[in-house]
């Protein structure tokens, strides 16, 4: 099915990189001798599901990237913000959003979660995710704790996140949550809407400290 479904990537590329201590945009880090971006951006070009990029760059770097089938905006000041921004480039019918803080991700789980949506017709939404390994204590306050999660039923959201344009515009304008929503399946949930995982490969870890970094880096050579 993989070849009848057509695509459009958006990137999620705004993050300040703050707890990086990068010094600048989270995106454009030296990682493996390139911006981090480009390790996302070839995957989506990779994909054979994928037709258009469109990414949502920090402000004062949207002239810093280029291609023809790549666009550029102006991000917000949240990662929902971004999405929205990004949403008004695309034309697709399916979409699919990835952090780029996620350089490691792969053509093949872009084309996975977006084969997974396409053949949901009841779907708005299939999230990359991971099973939770670790023990999960729930706190009341401070570091108390109150209880201890069944991890059984725990999974940690990742991206690519694919998704139903309709569906996603609809839920980006239709909630007030925009600025607490850490991923935008957490939108299409509010609205009562069906969202499925997929699960992603161990290897697909997001960079935000510099040990991260220095795993991607480390992970990427051994491809």
């Amino acid at each position: 099915m993989t070849g009848t479904i057509k695509a459009t990537a958006v990137i999620a590329a705004a993050g300040s990189g703050e707890r990086l201590g990068a010094g600048g945009p989270k995106a454009f880090v030296p990682l493996a001798g390139r911006p981090m971006i480009e390790w996302s951006i070839e995957a989506m070009r990779a994909a054979a599901s994928i037709t258009e990029i469109v990414v949502a760059s920090p402000p004062g770097h949207t002239h810093d990237l280029g291609g023809d089938d790549l666009a550029v905006v102006a991000g917000g000041d949240t990662r929902s913000e971004s999405v929205a921004r990004a949403m008004e480039e695309v034309d697709s019918e399916l979409v699919v959003v990835h952090d780029a803080a996620r350089p490691l991700v792969t053509s093949a789980l872009v084309d996975a979660v977006l084969e997974d949506l396409a053949g949901e017709p009841d779907c708005g939404a299939v999230v990359a995710a991971t099973p939770v390994s670790d023990t999960i204590k729930q706190i009341a306050r401070g570091r108390e704790v109150d209880s201890t999660l069944d991890r059984s039923a725990l999974w940690a959201a990742q991206t690519p996140q694919a998704f139903r344009s309709s569906v996603l515009r609809e839920a980006l304008g239709s909630t007030g949550l925009l600025r607490q929503a850490t991923d935008e399946a957490m939108l299409i949930e509010r609205l009562g809407g069906m969202v499925l995982l997929h699960e992603a490969p161990a290897d697909n870890i997001k960079v935000t400290t510099p040990l991260d970094l220095r795993l991607a880096e480390m992970l990427l050579a051994e491809r």
